[in-house]
């Protein structure tokens, strides 16, 4: 099989030679694999360092691109492939990954099979393997720091809605079409559910594994996160359909802490106006009060516990990676959660003025 893989890149100069390796070092046939190097107009080296490994391979496989994404965006990116590569199947790999010698022929393996969408296990790994970035590694491995996602974990070989590395045959992208590039973090959502839709099923194989890096410093993981967030947010005004009553779970709990809050200072403030003028007012506001602080207690003590409850389960299967900062986790965990709610809820409320300018373009484009 004519295999074309992919990789969209955007100021990348820190991983981008590490996935180009992986590349090179592949046991599939190299002259039945073409190389599609998409780079989003970065500022850093990662064009000069994908023109010398084009340079460096020139001749080795069936076709070495590498092409300009002038909008930078990652949907857009994988657009620009899209319209370029000549395989039958295309095989997308992120510029944050780090894949094993037979990872194509795995995948092409699961393709001939009969396969139209495939994909594997992605753990997470770190680049800097110093105490804390182990712990930042444990808290976005982590179900409850990160998800359920079968890709991050192993269920086994089954039939799921997304997929993170994963090969397409060319018919499916024939059928579907292209991303959507109005959504720059849930392209993948998305083009999934398109798929679902059209009658394919995305197989997810765990003998497939690939790895991709973890963020490598608190603050870039919190931006990822409020980022992720903040997409699934405008997202739920395109297509609510493509995402997961899972996504919201962060937003929920940063909604019922807005909440408590809210009911605290209502209630209190109500039962101190109304006591002048009558006691049973006072009464029940007092008691809406004392319900919503129990109720407030109850959720911080129920977060508590599952917090340090995960963080126990995370320190465990460490092993002899565990260190002293693993005692952050139940607050890493918070900080994470915080962020991807916060980001989600603002992503909400921005979502109708975002949706009403896509309308508008796409209506301008049409009349054109």
């Amino acid at each position: 099989m004519f295999i074309s893989i992919c990789v969209i890149a955007y100021n990348e100069e820190e991983t981008i030679n590490g996935i180009l390796g992986d590349i090179a070092a592949q046991d599939y046939p190299h002259k039945d694999m073409e190389v599609i190097l998409v780079d989003g107009a970065s500022t850093d080296r990662t064009k000069e360092l994908m023109e010398q490994f084009a340079e460096e391979h020139v001749g080795e496989f069936r076709r070495v691109a590498l092409l300009d994404n002038p909008k930078r965006t990652l949907p857009s990116g994988w657009n620009v492939a899209l319209r370029a590569y000549e395989g039958e199947a295309v095989l997308k790999v992120d510029a944050h990954a780090k894949i094993p010698e037979d990872f194509v022929s795995k995948n092409v393996a699961e393709l001939e099979k009969g396969e139209y969408i495939v994909g594997g296990r992605r753990p997470n790994i770190i680049v800097n393997d110093t105490p804390f970035n182990q712990t930042l590694l444990l808290a976005e491995s982590s179900m409850f720091g990160s998800s359920i996602a079968p890709y991050r974990n192993n269920p086994g070989k089954k039939y799921v809605n997304s997929l993170f590395h994963a090969a397409y045959r060319r018919e499916v992208f024939d059928k579907v079409g292209f991303f959507n590039e109005d959504l720059v973090r849930t392209e993948d959502n998305e083009i999934h559910y398109r798929m679902r839709k059209a009658g394919f099923k995305l197989a997810f194989c765990p003998e497939i594994e690939s790895w991709q890096h973890t963020r490598g410093s608190l603050i870039k993981m919190l931006k990822q996160k409020y980022a992720n967030g903040f997409w699934i947010g405008l997202t739920t005004g395109v297509c609510p359909k493509c995402l997961s009553i899972y996504h919201f779970v962060p937003f929920a709990f940063v909604a019922a802490i807005i909440l408590s809050a809210a009911g605290l200072t209502v209630f209190g403030g109500l039962k101190k106006c109304v006591s002048a003028a009558g006691m049973a007012c006072a009464k029940v506001f007092g008691a809406l009060k004392t319900l919503v602080s129990a109720l407030t207690k109850l959720m911080w003590s129920l977060y508590a516990v599952l917090a340090l409850v995960m963080s126990a389960v995370s320190v465990i299967k460490a092993g002899k990676k565990r260190n002293v900062t693993c005692a952050a986790l139940p607050f890493l965990f918070l900080l994470l959660h915080l962020s991807y709610g916060i980001g989600t809820l603002v992503g909400l409320i921005k979502m109708p003025r975002w949706v009403k300018g896509i309308r508008e373009r796409n209506g301008r484009d049409k009349e054109r």
